[in-house]
């Protein structure tokens, strides 16, 4: 059965979209069959991902209030090699729409029901509130990753998505769990960075990733040609980081699998 991860954190331009994109198109590059699911208005992670947000049929509005199938409005990132469940504009209107459905917390849970064995790995880029869609992504997952910069607003972020993800966890998710941090634009030359990432460690232990995703020109370029990064300038180091987190976040996986089976 596929894991669900939210890429969330209630700060913006920490770099969720990035990692979400560029996460999915690692994982594919190891074989893996992904689903990338943009619950963002902005559609920015459709777009990065090489799929046109204005000339879709249909969108994640139309799954979320019942008008389609997931199926019918999925598409292919021709260039990361996984699917993708587009957003664009319409979906500022869903989050008001969605007030007045039944099961509104559970609508993209609902979807991604009939789909979620066709995938290794369903990724859903959250948009940076805390709203009826992050709500809907939050109740869907199986883990959160946090991707957050090194700074001393980046951690006063982090504390208030904890306590909504512990809201979550109570009230509608209850295998809801942070799956890891991702420490983003990271530079080891600065003497905060090294600071943050100490409290990080201290208090989420190894819940920290050891990769850490640097700065770097190519990782911010690859969006504007619809590429994620490895497509784009594998050889880059925003690419290398991607492929290490992938791996390290498939060598978790596999460690929590024996550790079942021996239980079992």
């Amino acid at each position: 059965m596929g894991k669900i991860y939210a890429i969330a954190n209630q700060k913006g331009g920490v770099g969720k979209t990035t990692t979400c994109v560029n996460l999915a198109a690692s994982l594919a590059a190891t074989k893996k069959k992904v689903l990338l699911v943009d619950l963002d208005p902005q559609g920015n992670a459709t777009m990065g991902s090489g799929v046109d947000k204005n000339s879709v049929e249909f969108s994640i509005y139309d799954v979320l209030m019942g008008l389609t199938q997931l199926e019918s409005a999925l598409h292919t990132s021709v260039e990361g090699k996984f699917s993708v469940l587009p957003a664009n504009g319409d979906l500022t209107a869903a989050e008001v729409e969605m007030l007045s459905l039944d099961n509104r917390e559970y609508r993209l849970k609902n979807a991604l029901a009939e789909v979620k064995s066709q995938y290794d790995y369903v990724l859903i880029d959250c948009p940076p509130s805390l709203n009826m869609l992050t709500v809907n992504g939050l109740t869907s997952c199986d883990g959160v990753l946090i991707p957050m910069q090194c700074e001393y607003y980046a951690l006063e972020g982090l504390s208030a998505l904890v306590n909504t993800i512990n809201m979550i966890q109570a009230r509608l998710n209850p295998n809801l769990k942070i799956e890891g941090i991702l420490r983003t634009m990271y530079d080891p030359r600065n003497s905060l960075t090294g600071d943050v990432s100490q409290q990080l460690h201290h208090h989420f232990g190894d819940k920290v990733y050891r990769t850490c995703v640097p700065r770097n020109v190519r990782l911010a370029e690859a969006p504007s040609f619809g590429m994620p990064v490895i497509a784009y300038d594998r050889q880059s180091k925003g690419a290398m980081a991607y492929i290490a987190l992938a791996g390290e976040i498939l060598r978790r996986a596999e460690s929590e699998a024996a550790e079942t089976a021996t239980v079992n």
